[in-house]
């Protein structure tokens, strides 16, 4: 079953990193690798769960 209109829950690599730290594409992969973007493997691809990078991103916050 196909959905159409559904909002992905996970964003790539390259696009989570510029969109929430303004990092370039390979600072996004190295910022993953060093565990500071977290990521889930599906097969080959390497994607970044939407709901945990805005939860770990409120946590921060809660700690100032």
């Amino acid at each position: 079953m196909i959905m159409d209109n559904v909002t992905p829950k996970t964003l790539s690599v390259p696009k989570a990193g510029k969109i929430y730290f303004n990092l370039s594409r390979n600072g996004s992969y190295a910022a993953a690798a060093r565990g500071e973007i977290p990521t889930v493997r599906i097969g080959r691809l390497l994607r970044v769960p939407f709901i945990v990078i805005e939860r770990m991103l409120e946590e921060a916050g809660d700690r100032t």
